[in-house]
């Protein structure tokens, strides 16, 4: 197991991308931009997780703790947009927003300088 594996945050944008895939597969013609841009941010939290967490110095790990941050702060967006769009209802606009809030609590952490 890899030592990012192991972290609460990368569990939690796994399963986040799970669903954002789900809501993108669920995504009627003509939505495939948002649907794209979605899938990126959601895939880019938890490969910029990972590949902060190889990094050998605590300001190099941080800025791609922080860079996953904003992706998360995208995903939160574009599920808001898909939303407003009725892609999504409001019991996975809740689920999703709960997951993102607290991988973005975490990310939020894990960014900050010792």
């Amino acid at each position: 197991m890899m030592s990012y594996e192991k972290l609460d945050v990368y569990q939690c944008t796994i399963k986040f991308l799970s669903l954002a895939i789900e809501i993108t597969n669920e995504m009627p013609r003509g939505q495939a931009p948002l649907a794209d841009q979605l899938k990126r941010a959601a895939m880019s939290i938890p490969l910029s997780i990972a590949e902060g967490d190889g990094k050998r110095t605590r300001a190099d790990c941080g800025r791609f703790f922080d860079i996953a941050r904003g992706s998360a702060m995208e995903c939160a967006a574009a599920i808001d947009v898909c939303r407003i769009l009725s892609l999504v209802d409001e019991q996975k606009q809740q689920t999703t927003k709960l997951l993102l809030h607290r991988i973005v609590a975490m990310l939020t952490k894990l960014a900050r300088p010792h």
